[in-house]
């Protein structure tokens, strides 16, 4: 099993794919937004105002979600993605938030599925409040 850990053209590619994704939240382009997770009832997407188990509940999430103009994410901190061998990646993001006071988070969990690619299987988003 190779674990060769962030082999460059593995790290750009999910680099690419993150940046993809990011993009599709601006523009709240959900066809992209759907086609980065996997479409499973094991998918999980912990969010700001919801905790979404499955696909079904993430599309549901998405298509009701009305984004502020520019995103929640005024400004990036620090971006760290971890790749281990050629299939399996982690995304973490610290954030500043738009109009909050905090630090925001994201993390991602990506895997490339057989037949379907890239895929995030989980994700999480929150605001550590100042002072935590």
């Amino acid at each position: 099993m190779d674990v060769t850990v962030n082999r460059p053209e593995i790290v750009a590619e999910i680099a690419a794919l993150f940046e993809r994704y990011e993009q599709a939240l601006i523009e709240k382009d959900v066809a992209v937004l759907d086609a980065t997770f996997w479409d499973s009832p094991h998918t999980i997407r912990y969010a700001l105002a919801e905790n979404c188990y499955g696909f079904a509940e993430i599309h549901a999430a998405r298509v009701a979600a009305d984004p502020p103009p520019g995103g929640i994410k005024e400004a990036r901190i620090r971006l760290e993605i971890l790749t281990l061998g050629s299939d399996f990646a982690t995304v973490n993001l610290e954030f500043k938030p738009r109009g909050k006071a905090g630090i925001g988070r994201q993390s991602q969990t990506w895997m490339r599925l057989p037949g379907l690619g890239w895929k995030v299987v989980s994700a999480h988003v929150s605001i550590l409040p100042i002072g935590t």
